[in-house]
């Protein structure tokens, strides 16, 4: 009896670990420079959202390697906008067989970077060959994510820079680039195109918000009291659906 009770409790604990496992590898944070940068795993698919700077690729490799991960896994690479720090290794990825995913509000930011890096040579960076990118709009994407098993959708997020986008996960995650954070709301109260990037993200009630450079903030209503704060003092009045 006792060696069957024994026996359970293993069972139990060696089935809570698979679980806490299986959630965890839904979304790891992998950061080997400047940028925070996600991996998002689906059933059969992997999506990696954003890479640091040119160069970074052996520090790349690290970071995965410490993850449990593989280029191997990694499906597809959906930059939250072209900023350098956030492509530098776009290019690298795809020829290893990992392919791109860009946002249709994209393809015009897609070389944003290159005069940048152009001026870097020991760098090594190859600009990127949209012309093999996977190409989808923000319509299309919950139908997209789900055929690899992820459920969420992207949307436009455009106040950081035009072609900038968020990823949010039914489970609660967004992933929100470098979009200014929830907490300067109050500083930026006349920035009315940020402002309006916030009240989208909270229509899809987040429960927590993963930037590239700054700490994962958990939300609660925390979002709700500064767009009331702020519509407060202009004399507006905000509902959150």
């Amino acid at each position: 009896m006792r060696n069957e009770l024994i026996e359970n409790i293993e069972k139990l604990h060696t089935a809570k670990i698979a679980f806490y496992r299986t959630e965890y590898k839904k979304m790891i944070k992998i950061r080997y420079g400047n940028t925070n940068t996600y991996f998002m795993q689906g059933k059969d698919s992997g999506v990696l959202i954003d890479t640091d700077y040119a160069g970074t690729l052996p520090a790349f490799y690290k970071a995965i390697k410490e993850c449990d991960i593989k280029v191997a896994d990694i499906t597809y690479v959906l930059a939250t906008h072209y900023h350098p720090d956030h492509v530098g290794l776009v290019s690298k990825l795809m020829e290893q067989g990992v392919k791109l995913l860009l946002m249709e509000s994209q393809t015009d930011s897609v070389h944003f970077a290159d005069g940048i890096f152009s001026r870097e040579p020991k760098l090594g960076y190859r600009p990127i060959d949209e012309g093999k990118a996977t190409i989808i709009s923000f319509e299309e994407s919950r139908g997209f994510l789900a055929s690899l098993g992820i459920d969420g959708e992207i949307i436009s997020t455009p106040s950081h820079s035009k072609d900038s986008i968020s990823i949010i996960l039914d489970e609660g995650s967004c992933i929100v680039g470098d979009l200014e954070p929830i907490d300067y709301l109050e500083a930026y109260d006349k920035n009315e195109a940020l402002k309006r990037d916030w009240e989208r993200i909270l229509e899809y009630d987040p429960k927590r918000v993963l930037y590239a450079h700054a700490n994962e903030k958990v939300l609660s209503m925390f979002g709700d009291c500064w767009l009331h704060r702020i519509n407060a003092r202009q004399g507006k009045q905000y509902r959150h659906s």
